[in-house]
């Protein structure tokens, strides 16, 4: 072989090749481990976000019902001279909207997770069918 002649590279620009299969291997293990890493932050994120939003949706039930109870009502009822009626009815709707909104975030799909692992897990299945 000449000096001229490309060589197989393990994907990265400007990376050399590796010197034996048991360094490609070790290379391509730690790379893959990032990669699961990066994606498994990325995953927890989301989790936590549809947790803040579950949060919001049951403290959205929860006042709901408390404001209900807690006689807030008919003191506002006098306040305002309006039928303590439409007063309940107003609170129960503005917090019920809250919790509408929580709920239709947190039916959001979210886009599938490990999706770069998968995709890089892909390719080396066809790089070891190829060597």
């Amino acid at each position: 072989m000449n000096d001229d002649s490309p060589e197989p590279s393990s994907g990265a620009p400007g990376e050399a090749p590796p010197a034996n299969w048991r360094e490609a291997v070790a290379d391509l293990v730690s790379a893959r481990v990032a990669l699961i890493e990066l994606e498994a932050r990325e995953a927890a994120r989301g989790a936590g976000r549809k947790g803040v939003l579950a949060a919001i949706l049951g403290g959205a039930a929860f006042f709901t019902w408390a404001l209900v109870l807690a006689g807030v009502i008919p003191l506002l009822a006098a306040a305002f001279g309006v039928a303590w009626g439409w007063i309940a009815l107003g609170l129960a709707l503005l917090h019920a909207i809250v919790a509408g909104i929580a709920l239709t975030m947190l039916r959001k799909p979210e886009p599938p997770a490990f999706s770069l692992t998968r995709s890089e897990f892909q390719r080396d299945r066809e790089w070891f069918k190829n060597l």
